[in-house]
């Protein structure tokens, strides 16, 4: 593999030399100068720079077009002719939305590494809708993700069943009530996740089928992760529809508490993301495990 092409990926993908740098274990002119020999190859610019911030010119982008399909072949090539040894190697770019990531995918990443040691896993964490753009994008092999928004280049597998639950902080007057009335959503203060997020995307669909709208409910904050949601809401009085798998230790210990609501039941599968039409050995054996784990036919 040219390291000058590794070095160029790097500094188009975090459009910054000194990270690109750490990143690589070199220096900021070492980075510096293999970007300047690539340029001299091709006599043409890559980056533009203004002052302390660059930018990729259009023949920058061209480059990291063809640079992500080189490191992509180089992937199937470790992975292949691993197979005619004992151990199977190479590297498998995961992305996994927030609530996976923090509370689905832990066990079996740790069961996949006992069992193939020498393949390397890098975990990409973000919303359904960065994880589906780093799919395209080719940033990531495989992904993991809350929503499905049916992108017609990709291929959703249905993973695990998910139940989205109303909590607030187990203090909360309203926990007296043995049943929340949809109109009496519309009084209360909500804590949400970001635009983008499957998560926001499942509520707004469920509440829609009982002709409640995401704007009809009053929203204090959106925040931008499941850990701060709980956070805010054990120092708050207010409410959140969360997965059921996020709250567990939450309701265990009795400092959040789960309400029903009148006529809402809020399900949804998590899926499994590849791109449509491309089959990656890696990713397979990836499935195969999750499958395996979790007893699953897929």
């Amino acid at each position: 593999m040219d390291f000058r092409l590794k070095v160029f990926y790097t500094v188009a993908n975090r459009l910054n030399f000194t990270k690109a740098a750490t990143e690589l274990y070199i220096s900021q002119p070492a980075v510096s100068k293999h970007i300047q020999e690539l340029e001299e190859t091709y006599k043409t610019k890559l980056f533009e720079r203004n002052g302390s911030k660059i930018a990729l010119t259009p023949a920058g982008e061209i480059l990291l077009k063809h640079t992500k399909s080189i490191f992509e072949i180089y992937r199937e090539i470790d992975f292949d002719l691993s197979t005619f040894i004992d151990n199977r190697q190479g590297l498998l770019r995961l992305g996994a939305s927030t609530t996976i990531a923090q509370y689905i995918i832990s066990p079996v990443l740790a069961r996949f590494h006992q069992k193939q040691q020498d393949i390397k896993v890098n975990l990409l964490n973000g919303n359904t809708e960065q994880i589906e753009n780093a799919l395209i994008n080719k940033e990531i092999e495989i992904g993991i993700v809350e929503g499905q928004t049916k992108n017609q280049s990709i291929k959703y597998i249905p993973f695990l069943k998910d139940e989205l639950v109303l909590v607030c902080n187990s203090k909360n007057p309203l926990v007296q009530q043995n049943e929340i009335s949809l109109e009496d959503l519309k009084a209360m203060k909500f804590i949400t996740r970001e635009r983008g997020s499957g998560t926001l995307e499942v509520i707004e669909y469920a509440l829609k089928q009982v002709d409640v709208k995401i704007t009809d409910l009053q929203i204090e904050m959106q925040l931008g992760s499941t850990e701060s949601i709980k956070s805010y809401l054990l120092n708050s009085d207010c409410f959140a529809f969360m997965s059921i798998h996020a709250v567990g230790k939450e309701l265990q210990n009795n400092e959040l508490i789960v309400l029903d609501v009148e006529g809402l039941s809020i399900e949804r599968h998590f899926f499994i993301i590849t791109l449509l039409g491309k089959s990656d050995p890696l990713s397979e054996l990836f499935i195969e495990n999750i499958s395996s784990f979790y007893n699953l036919k897929l």
